[in-house]
């Protein structure tokens, strides 16, 4: 009895430092039983649904404790909103119902996930020293009679961003008529929390799911295979790439990357880029596959993305769903690429404004009043040229939308600099591709020769950065100009070698999207797993100290013991990326070989996963690093 009460209390209490992960054998554990009684009751539609409704619930609890009773109220309160909405006799009334339901949501994701960003914004404008006070623990002291949670640290729900956003979907399909509301509040309570995407997503939209909570359930023989494949796929991607890459190397770098070369933090870049695409896609991976087994279908979230050759086409492969509901209920009522709306001059105000207060800095303020004049100036001279005018709104909206899809990922300055880098990234290629080759061999040339005098007048680590980096990008720019004009001047060119060519100039854009892409990645990852209160000072310092390691000499012995010292970690990622860039006809062939694969095989190859995969565990099971978002 002694040991069974401990027991009891690790299997059903919460337990703060040990969430329950889909690398835990609690969890499969858990799924064996709600697999199990899910395969009883699956014919009888509401009593399956409330059961993983309960059931989702508790693996919240088990993943995040009491923050489940958000959970709960924001299910109840956009339940009962977008019945409102639907039955509101008046357009006026729909929209204030709908105003009450993402005022709501955004209140509660803005004071759990943007306390600290904003007491900081208040605290530099006004000269003050507001404090954090968290309301939720001191309402919950004063229920309980002492003093149980810490009222002076306010702690981020896990998953609040993914479920807050998939709730707003719901609320805005409601009010634009798209779907109907659901009748059973048990139903609409399985929509929201259902337990393997609820915590990381993918946001799942209620057209696309909704449908599927009424349908008889099955599972077919391939489908069953397919789902096991990603389940072990995923299983592979978190454990094998993503949990050794970080424990093993770039972990060490960033936690301290002056104390590594400039190659090492290079590398811990680069191997970064795969390491968060291989955690989430993993646990992307092993959603799918947890979800098909009982007869439930989630959207795709990624589309091999270090494949794309320009940063526009990247993001219609990273976090698909993230970037869908983006667009259709940020990017399109901002106007999208047809015009600028109050939201768009709203929200670009607001961030230059919070920027001037934050960064103290006379350069910064002139290069946003210039930026911000020169907009106008655009706007202004466009009005009666309708294509550039077009071109110009999509790109200003498409900027703001990276600016707040960044701060989205969390509350840091960090953040939203990696969101506005792949904004700027995404409108250099719009204007690139309406360039002649003239024009871009003459702007990458006058780009590269004032960073080579800027490295001559005021040497800074960062401008030899991108230096060599442009350096590179003439290279390749300039074998494409010639070839260019090479190919006009042929009459009849082989279509071999236009095949040829064309792939090399594809793959070389690839390359070139990738490195831009991991630059972007320092910001991102500088601000991930810090304290709310300090992450902005610590993430900056961070980046600087990197973006210095990396802009100073590098030696030739230093690389190469450098490369012998960490070969396990070099070896693992140039696997990785080659298995990534493998034409997706390959991975669609072997994937669905395997799941048809007589069932003593499948059970053999899996036993064989859970081998592999145990050498690779480490000491500690890292979490998922889209939990943090």
């Amino acid at each position: 009895m002694e040991q069974l009460v401990p027991f009891l209390k690790h299997v059903f209490l919460f337990q703060e430092n040990s969430p329950l992960l889909f690398t835990q054998f609690y969890f499969w554990a858990f799924f064996a039983v709600v697999f199990a009684i899910f395969s009883l009751i699956h014919s009888k539609r509401l009593l399956r649904n409330a059961f993983l409704f309960f059931v989702s619930l508790f693996f919240y609890y088990k993943t995040s404790g009491l923050f489940v009773l958000i959970l709960l109220f924001v299910t109840c309160s956009d339940f009962f909103i977008a019945k409102r909405i639907h039955r509101a006799p008046t357009e006026r009334r729909r929209k204030a119902w709908l105003v009450l339901s993402v005022v709501i949501d955004l209140a509660l994701l803005c004071y759990f996930k943007y306390a600290y960003f904003f007491t900081d914004i208040v605290n530099q404008l006004f000269h003050i020293h507001f404090r954090i006070f968290d309301i939720f623990s001191w309402v919950g002291n004063i229920l309980c009679g002492r003093d149980l949670f810490n009222v002076d640290k306010i702690v981020l729900p896990v998953g609040i961003s993914f479920f807050t956003f998939q709730i707003i979907s719901y609320t805005v399909d409601v009010y634009r008529r798209k779907v109907e509301p659901v009748r059973n509040i048990l139903d609409f309570g399985f929509y929201v929390s259902f337990f393997p995407q609820l915590v990381a997503g993918p946001i799942v939209r209620a057209s696309e799911f909704i449908p599927q909570l009424y349908k008889p359930y099955f599972l077919g023989r391939r489908q069953f295979g397919v789902a096991v494949f990603w389940i072990m796929n995923g299983l592979m991607k978190k454990l094998i790439l993503s949990d050794y890459l970080a424990v093993n190397f770039i972990d060490r770098v960033f936690e301290n990357p002056l104390l590594f070369s400039g190659f090492e933090n290079l590398s811990a870049l680069f191997c970064y880029s795969l390491q968060v695409y291989a955690d989430f896609s993993g646990y992307t991976d092993i959603a799918i596959g947890v979800a098909m087994l009982m007869g439930f279908y989630l959207p795709q979230n990624f589309n091999s993305p270090y494949k794309a050759p320009n940063p526009a086409n990247f993001w219609k492969r990273w976090h698909m769903s993230l970037s869908r509901w983006l667009q259709n209920y940020l990017y399109i009522p901002l106007g999208g690429n047809r015009n600028t709306t109050f939201g768009t001059y709203f929200w670009l105000g607001l961030i230059s404004l919070i920027v001037l207060i934050l960064s103290g800095s006379w350069v910064v303020t002139a290069i946003i009043v210039a930026a911000a004049v020169g907009v106008l100036i655009a706007i202004r001279v466009t009005k009666e040229k309708p294509k550039r005018r077009k071109l110009l709104m999509g790109n200003l909206n498409s900027f703001i939308t990276m600016l707040l899809g960044g701060l989205w990922h969390g509350a840091s300055w960090n953040f939203v600099i990696w969101g506005g880098l792949n904004g700027i990234g995404m409108i250099v290629y719009k204007f690139w591709k309406e360039m002649t080759w003239h024009m871009r061999m003459a702007l990458v040339l006058g780009v590269t020769l004032m960073l080579f005098v800027l490295t001559q007048r005021v040497p800074q680590p960062v401008f030899n950065v991108f230096f060599v980096w442009m350096m590179v990008v003439t290279i390749g720019t300039l074998v494409r100009y010639v070839w260019h004009f090479m190919e006009k001047g042929l009459k009849n060119v082989p279509a071999s070698l236009g095949k040829m060519t064309g792939g090399m100039a594809n793959a070389w854009a690839i390359v070139q999207t990738f490195t831009f892409i991991t630059f972007t990645r320092l910001f991102f990852r500088s601000g991930s797993n810090l304290d709310p209160a300090t992450a902005n000072q610590e993430a900056w310092n961070t980046a600087k100290n990197m973006v210095n390691q990396i802009g100073s000499a590098w030696g030739g012995v230093e690389v190469w013991t450098i490369v012998s010292a960490y070969w396990k970690v070099f070896v693992l990622f140039g696997l990785g990326m080659i298995i990534h860039w493998l034409p997706a006809r390959w991975k669609r062939w072997y994937r669905i070989n395997i799941a048809l694969m007589p069932m003593p095989i499948l059970v053999l190859m899996m036993v064989g996963v859970v081998f592999v995969v145990y050498q690779f565990i480490t000491s500690g099971l890292q979490a998922f690093i889209y939990f943090q978002f």
